[in-house]
């Protein structure tokens, strides 16, 4: 109800200006009390433990200012970045644009972080509170040796990340996207894996922490394949399906033409059929997290049920407002127990 009043004001301002209003307002906040690790919604992806199978995805918190807040609105875990080795300034601006009549948002942002320094000392603060926070690794832009920069990050990153993020799939850091090809691809997992204390196939039980990788949705049959071939041999713990899109289905904003990538609704039926091609791919031997265009318990049950352990959002909450989370995992609850599953992992590819 408070969101709805005040999101003709935040729709007012420049939709980055409204962004940095939402964090500080976050800061503001000490937490609030979070769901418990042993209930029906429950969800363990990758030897983690997950309160609730819905994560606020990279990309709203890039530096991990606040982490705890976001948990303490009832996101099951929160996914911080995308952090590179160097602070830069991304991408000049305007670059983020509400596409309000689409319920969709194109960004161009870029990587625009404070750098590892700073965010590995600010994360490093919240060592010993309970919660998943995973933290999403870039390369900058003007790096001679993108693969050297993720080691770098994984390295750094390691020690206070609950698991790591490989986002090799942004379309706003020119050639990044060349990194999902199979040779690159195969190299820089290798680098991430040894810089984290893992070797490429090891088993459960190393020292490092997961390693997850984030994908683009505008692949080709032939990439499907080769990712997760190349992610099942090397033992990720999961693949997180999909960044933003470049493609552009109707739309009726005056911003549809703006460079970017392209979130929210528009993207849901893309980034639900690569769901499924890639739990396909898999035969359901690799753990997936359903992310894109996902705004109701229905879109985040239809996505579970299609092959995803796990869920993430957030262009939806520039809509809806905080109160999001809450009511998607209410609404994960009711569908779990009207479609008979006593836990929600029972619900996963059951379509």
């Amino acid at each position: 109800m408070l969101y709805s009043l005040l999101r003709p004001v935040l729709f007012s301002l420049d939709a980055e200006r409204a962004h940095r209003f939402a964090i500080a307002a976050l800061k503001l906040r000490d937490g609030g009390a979070r769901d418990t690790a042993d209930g029906p919604l429950a969800s363990t992806v990758a030897g983690l433990t997950f309160p609730n199978p819905l994560g606020m995805a990279a990309g709203f918190d890039k530096d991990g200012e606040v982490p705890d807040a976001l948990l303490g609105l009832g996101f099951g875990f929160a996914e911080v970045g995308s952090i590179t080795p160097l602070p830069q300034a991304g991408n000049p601006r305007p670059r983020l644009f509400r596409l309000a009549e689409d319920r969709a948002v194109i960004n161009r942002m870029g990587f625009n972080n404070g750098g590892s320094e700073v965010a590995a000392r600010r994360l490093a603060r919240r060592a010993g509170r309970p919660g998943v926070v995973g933290i999403n690794i870039g390369a900058n832009k003007d790096s001679v040796d993108r693969i050297a920069d993720y080691a770098t990050m994984a390295r750094l990153m390691a020690p206070i990340a609950s698991y790591l993020a490989v986002n090799v799939s942004s379309p706003n850091t020119p050639g990044l996207r060349a990194l999902q090809d199979e040779g690159a691809l195969g190299a820089l997992l290798d680098a991430v894996l040894a810089a984290t204390g893992r070797t490429s196939g090891a088993a459960g039980g190393a020292a490092g922490p997961p390693v997850f990788l984030k994908v683009a949705p505008d692949l080709q049959p032939a990439d499907i394949d080769a990712i997760t071939r190349i992610a099942i041999e090397r033992k990720l713990g999961a693949l997180i399906v999909s960044n933003t899109t470049i493609s552009r289905p109707p739309l009726r904003s005056a911003h549809a033409h703006e460079a970017g990538g392209l979130s929210g609704a528009p993207l849901k039926d893309l980034a639900h059929q690569r769901l499924r091609d890639f739990r396909k791919a898999s035969g359901g031997a690799l753990p997936l997290i359903g992310v894109g265009g996902i705004a109701t318990a229905e879109d985040a049950f239809a996505r579970i049920r299609a092959g995803a352990s796990l869920v993430q959002l957030y262009s939806a909450m520039v809509y809806e407002g905080p109160g999001i989370a809450r009511r998607i995992v209410t609404g994960l609850d009711r569908l779990m127990r009207q479609y008979g599953f006593s836990a929600i992992a029972e619900a996963v590819g059951s379509e």
